[in-house]
């Protein structure tokens, strides 16, 4: 039987400085290796692939774009960077991005589709349809077929909605909405294609729409008074409590007291 005497302080002290040495020397040598690995140019991106119904954008668009905003390799890419790359390129509304080993970096997008141009004419901002403002080539599209929005900044989606509602309610007399417009103070106005203004007003959806299906069911009868048809309609103000005011093409006519302008009637 033996016995083990304890080993002096400065011996254990300098074991344990060793084992440090060594254990840091370990990790040192395993990071440098793991670094020089994922900076090797066999982990380069090496191509792209976009999936999706692409229609709009172009391969040009994606490596002008997106390539300039790629940093790092395959395994130190960072794929929130990614996505947001993809996704300011013109047309795109969102992009998914995945890795594909060795090299390839692969994006599933999801293009705008137009449903109106937004904003004053001249600009490139339209609204898709979820009604989300947009900026992209109006080049690329046939704009004279869209509609256009107008409002403050942040309706898009409510500006969307209305016209929704409002447009299948004007296909009754074969109006088609040419403008919608929500003003700074809330009142709402609609243009058709016939060049007719129509004052909707302020007021919740269902009182704009009574409103507006008091005129469409009404403008029969009142344009026929003067052997019109309703596309003879210049312009309607509902904002009226009992009734409205209507301007008819080639009609000029005083009623009940009312002073209109020329070419103005009241129901």
């Amino acid at each position: 039987m033996s016995n083990s005497l304890p080993l002096p302080t400065d011996v254990r002290l300098m074991n344990l400085a060793a084992a440090l040495l060594i254990a840091v020397f370990v990790v040192l040598t395993l990071g440098g290796g793991a670094w020089w690995l994922l900076s090797h140019p066999r982990f380069a991106i090496q191509s792209i692939t976009v999936q999706g119904e692409v229609v709009r954008s172009h391969a040009a668009s994606f490596r002008n774009h997106v390539i300039p905003q790629l940093s790092g390799n395959f395994f130190t890419l960072s794929l929130t960077q990614a996505q947001h790359a993809f996704e300011s390129v013109p047309w795109v509304r969102e992009a998914v991005v995945h890795r594909v080993f060795p090299g390839q970096l692969r994006s599933v997008v999801v293009e705008h589709q137009p449903l109106a141009t937004w904003g004053e004419e001249g600009s490139n901002f339209m609204v898709n349809e979820q009604g989300q403002v947009f900026e992209a080539p109006v080049e690329d599209i046939d704009i004279e077929k869209l509609p256009r929005m107008l409002g403050p900044e942040g309706s898009s989606v409510m500006v969307t909605k209305m016209y929704r509602v409002m447009g299948p309610l004007f296909e009754v007399l074969d109006f088609k909405l040419e403008k919608i417009e929500l003003t700074a103070r809330g009142s709402w106005r609609v243009w058709t294609d016939s060049g007719a203004l129509v004052e909707l007003g302020r007021g919740s959806e269902s009182e704009l729409i009574e409103r507006t299906q008091l005129l469409l069911r009404t403008l029969p009868q009142v344009t026929a008074r003067y052997s019109r048809t309703p596309m003879a309609l210049l312009g309607a103000d509902l904002r009226h409590k009992d009734g409205y005011a209507v301007r008819l093409r080639g009609v000029s006519t005083l009623e009940d007291g009312d002073k209109k302008s020329s070419d103005g009637s009241r129901r």
